[in-house]
C-alpha cells in the first residue's frame, strides 16, 4: 500500500473555531489597546500557529514582545478559548469525519493531526466530542517553534510514525496549510471548508467538498506509483 498516513489540519478541517479565534485574538489586541483588523488576521493567523500570528501581528503594530509576555498572552488566551467551547450547547463537528475516521482505521492507516492549535486545546475538543480513539500523532503548535507554511510541522509527524512523505497525505482547509504540506512533499487534498473550492484546486493536488469524496483507493494508486 502507497498510503500509510493521513495528516490533518484542526481549526476550520476538525472543528470550525475559526470565529472563535479571531475574536479571541481580537480580544487580546483590544487589551493592547489596539483594534482587531480581519484583513491583518486572515494575513498572519490563518493556518498559522497562535504564537506565529500574534507575535507578526503585534510586530507589524511595532510591538515587539518578550517571550515571556507572549507567553502570559498566549495563556490567556488558552483560558478564554476554553471558557468559550464549555458555554456551547453543542460542538459540530465537520460533516462524514467520524465515517471517514472509520474507513482509515478499517484499512489499517495512521491518523495524525498537524495544526497551529496549542496542544491543551486540540486534546480538549478531541476528549468532549469522543475522537482520541482516532488519532495516532499529534503535532500542535505549541510543539515546535516553525509554523507553516514552513514544512517542519509535517516533517515532525512523518518522523514521528516512522514513515515517508510520500506514504502520507494531507488534507488542509487553507493555502497556508496547503504550502506546508507540499513544501514537505506530501501529497495534499484541499477541503473547501472555508476557501472556496476554486481557489484551492490552484494549489492542492486534490480538492474535495466533502470527506467522503476522498478516493483512497485512487490516492493509494498515485503515491504507489509515485514511489
Amino acid at each position: 500500500m502507497g498510503l500509510k498516513a493521513v495528516f490533518l489540519d484542526f481549526s476550520g478541517v476538525i472543528f470550525d473555531d475559526t470565529a472563535i479565534n479571531q475574536a479571541l485574538i481580537a480580544d487580546i489586541l483590544l487589551k493592547e489597546n489596539l483594534r482587531a483588523d480581519d484583513d491583518e488576521y486572515i494575513q498572519y493567523c490563518r493556518g498559522r500557529s497562535d504564537r506565529a500570528g500574534l507575535k507578526d501581528i503585534l510586530a507589524n503594530r511595532g510591538r515587539i514582545l518578550s517571550d515571556s509576555y507572549l507567553d502570559r498572552l498566549l495563556a490567556s488566551k488558552n483560558k478564554a478559548y476554553r471558557e468559550k467551547i464549555d458555554s456551547l450547547e453543542q460542538l459540530t463537528l465537520s460533516p462524514h469525519l467520524t465515517e471517514f475516521f472509520n474507513q482509515l482505521k478499517e484499512q489499517n492507516i495512521a491518523v495524525g493531526l498537524v495544526t497551529g492549535t496549542p496542544k491543551s486545546e486540540v486534546e480538549y475538543i478531541l476528549q468532549k466530542v469522543e475522537l482520541n480513539q482516532y488519532i495516532d500523532v499529534i503535532v500542535a503548535g505549541d510543539d515546535i517553534e516553525q509554523s507553516k507554511p514552513e514544512p517542519t510541522p509535517y516533517l515532525l509527524a512523518v518522523e514521528k510514525l516512522n514513515l515517508h512523505p510520500s506514504e502520507c497525505l494531507a488534507i488542509e482547509d487553507n493555502p497556508v496549510g496547503i504550502e506546508a504540506a507540499k513544501r514537505a512533499k506530501i501529497q495534499v487534498v484541499g477541503i473547501a471548508n472555508i476557501y472556496p473550492l476554486h481557489m484551492l484546486q490552484r494549489k492542492a493536488n486534490w480538492t474535495v467538498d466533502d470527506f467522503l469524496e476522498i478516493e483512497l483507493d485512487r490516492v493509494d494508486r498515485v503515491l504507489s506509483e509515485a514511489s
